[in-house]
């Protein structure tokens, strides 16, 4: 956990302070029953489970899920909620199934954990649900409090205005279920937002899906999502680092055959299928607030016009120099021929499923098309 400015109540609800003088102390209202602690007995917290708790402050919820975990590890980033946990604890029966590890969630090594309740900042919401996805062996599920507004685009569904990059990352990787929304007003001083706690379960097993490929894929079809994805897959910069992406990967799998870059550089013919894609990469780097870092980040111009320049391509094999900011006119035909056989030319990111956004990325690839 970071120190610092809260943007909104965490579930310790008036138990701790920030380190920073500007940070709200905040304190639960008593009438109001809809705290995390209510969740626990719907939690499905068994005997044999550890718990790991990001957040505890004074232990509030910590002594609540003692009473039904094996174990309990809280990581509390606050010295000051350290000692009051540990003295809270001390002489009681569960003294011995509990502990507590200082420091930063978002940068400790997380152990083992069968379930996970979270009391966060929400300025690290995304990064810390992407490192919690990404943890192995997965955990059985988590229960966090978000902010209303993130927890919204989290759950949203295609066709819905909060549908976004960050709801089909997470779904792809997780079933993620809205428990219930906890009112600004619930909270002494209020906050000024909303908050609402969310149940996520990891997909066991994962998705078998090249996760930069997939990211890639994603993050150019948000990029404007109300446009059609033939409009912004015709997009100059674009497609020009689909090309770069694509030519890399063809020539990495010619490598690794030993038949060489293979005329990576002709789009207009047969190029390399997904077979010897790269392994996919930590999901540590899938946080997906803006401005993350991203092969496919071109900018956001409707035409391109908010792209970074890019430095003269040479295609591996091919001999000769891509103009700058521009794909060959083979690999465009190639990449609408993608669009058109799938008959998503015409559709819009915004509309799209899980299974049309895995379709159009298996059939990418199956034309060499690489997004990663």
């Amino acid at each position: 956990m970071e120190g610092g400015k809260r943007e909104a109540p965490c579930l310790s609800l008036g138990e701790r302070e920030e380190s920073s003088p500007r940070a709200l102390a905040l304190s639960i209202h008593p009438s109001h029953s809809h705290s995390l602690a209510s969740l626990i007995p719907t939690a499905g917290i068994k005997p044999t489970d550890v718990v790991l708790e990001i957040g505890p402050g004074t232990g509030n919820l910590t002594m609540k899920l003692l009473e039904r975990a094996k174990k309990v590890v809280a990581v509390e980033v606050d010295p000051r909620m350290v000692l009051e946990l540990r003295r809270r604890v001390q002489g009681t029966p569960h003294a011995a199934n509990l502990t507590v590890v200082q420091g930063d969630a978002m940068k400790t090594a997380w152990p083992y954990f069968d379930l996970c309740v979270a009391n966060i900042p929400y300025q690290i919401s995304s990064p810390l649900t992407f490192k919690l996805l990404a943890h192995q062996p997965a955990a059985r599920a988590a229960i966090i409090m978000y902010q209303h507004e993130f927890a919204m685009r989290l759950v949203a569904k295609a066709g819905e205005s909060a549908y976004c990059r960050l709801a089909v990352n997470a779904q792809l990787l997780a079933r993620i279920t809205h428990l219930l929304k906890v009112g600004k007003n619930n909270f002494r001083p209020p906050p000024l937002v909303d908050s609402s706690v969310v149940r996520i379960e990891p997909r066991r097993p994962p998705p078998a899906v090249h996760f930069g490929e997939w990211d890639g894929m994603v993050r150019l079809a948000f990029g404007r999502k109300n446009r059609t994805l033939g409009a912004l897959f015709r997009a100059g910069p674009a497609l020009a680092l689909l090309e770069a992406n694509s030519a890399a990967a063809a020539a990495a799998a010619a490598a690794a055959a030993g038949g060489g870059a293979g005329g990576a550089g002709d789009w207009g013919h047969a190029g390399p299928t997904a077979a010897a894609a790269p392994p996919p990469p930590s999901l540590d780097a899938m946080a997906v607030e803006d401005g993350a870092a991203c092969p496919m980040d071109f900018g956001d111009g409707d035409d391109g016009s908010g792209a970074p320049a890019l430095p003269p391509l040479v295609l591996p094999g091919a001999g000769r120099t891509q103009k700058r900011g521009r794909a060959s006119e083979g690999f465009k035909a190639r990449v609408l021929a993608v669009l058109q056989a799938s008959g998503l030319a015409e559709a819009r990111a915004a509309k799209l499923g899980q299974d049309q956004f895995l379709g159009l990325l298996a059939a990418f690839n199956a034309g060499g098309i690489h997004f990663s």
